[in-house]
C-alpha cells in the first residue's frame, strides 16, 4: 500500500507546494522583513517555523516507512560535497540577508503580488543560468571534499532514526527557547500589523510609480 499521491511526479510535488505555500504565507513570510529579522535575531518565526517542518517531516516519513507505506529508497538523498556546500551556503546566505527572501519564500512574495519577489526570483534565475556557463571550469572544485554517498544521519552515526529524530526535537527546543530568550531582548518578533503596515506601503509605493510612469 502507497501513500496517496506517491507517484514521484507533479501531483504530489504540486501538492506538497501549494500546502507549503499556504504556510510560509501564513507565518508571514511573503514579507521580507521577517527573514531580515531573523539575521537580527529580533524575530525567530523562520526558525521556528522551519525547523517545526523538519521535525514534522521527519517524523512523518519515519512513520511512513515503517508502516509500509512507503519504501525507503522512495527518498532520494544527495552526496555532500563540502567545499560546495560552503561556498553555495555563504553565497544563498548573503542573498538572502540582502534581499530579505529564500528561494520558497519568494515564491510567495511574487503569489501575494509583491515585486521584490519577482525581482528576487528573476536573479535567481541569472543565478542559476551563470552558474550553468561556469561549471566546467569549477568542476573540479565542486566535486572537492566529497562526504558520506547517500546516507542519511542515522546510517553516518550508526543509530536509531527514532534517537535522530529525538535528537532533533531536543536541538528544536534549545532553539525555542534562545529565539524566545533573544525576541524578549531586542524587541520581539514582527506582529501582523506591522506587516500588514509594510504591505500597505509596498501597494502605495507601487501605485505611485505606475502613476508617475503613465503620466
Amino acid at each position: 500500500m502507497n501513500l496517496p499521491l506517491y507517484d514521484g511526479g507533479v501531483a504530489s510535488g504540486l501538492l506538497s507546494g501549494i500546502l507549503f505555500g499556504y504556510v510560509l504565507e501564513n507565518a508571514g513570510f511573503a514579507s521580507p522583513r521577517k527573514l531580515t529579522a531573523q539575521f537580527r535575531l529580533t524575530d525567530w518565526s523562520v526558525f521556528k517555523v522551519m525547523f517545526t517542518a523538519v521535525i514534522v517531516a521527519a517524523a512523518g516519513l519515519y512513520g511512513a516507512t515503517a508502516l509500509g507505506l512507503m519504501p525507503a529508497s522512495g527518498v532520494f538523498i544527495p552526496t555532500t560535497f563540502f567545499w560546495a556546500t560552503l561556498a553555495g551556503g555563504a553565497l544563498i546566505g548573503a542573498g538572502m540577508a540582502v534581499g530579505g527572501y529564500c528561494p520558497g519564500t519568494s515564491a510567495v512574495g511574487l503569489a501575494s503580488g509583491r515585486f521584490d519577489g519577482l525581482m528576487f526570483m528573476a536573479g535567481m534565475v541569472i543565478g542559476i543560468g551563470l552558474f550553468a556557463s561556469v561549471f566546467e571550469p569549477i568542476k573540479g572544485f565542486y566535486f572537492a571534499a566529497q562526504g558520506p554517498q547517500g546516507q542519511t544521519l542515522a546510517q553516518l552515526f550508526g543509530l536509531p532514526a527514532w534517537a535522530v529524530i529525538g535528537g532533533l526535537i531536543v536541538v528544536a527546543a534549545g532553539g525555542f527557547v534562545l529565539g524566545s530568550w533573544c525576541e524578549r531582548k531586542f524587541g520581539g518578533p514582527l506582529t501582523a500589523e506591522e506587516l500588514n503596515e509594510d504591505e500597505r506601503g509596498v501597494v502605495v509605493e507601487t501605485i505611485e510609480i505606475v502613476s508617475l510612469r503613465t503620466n
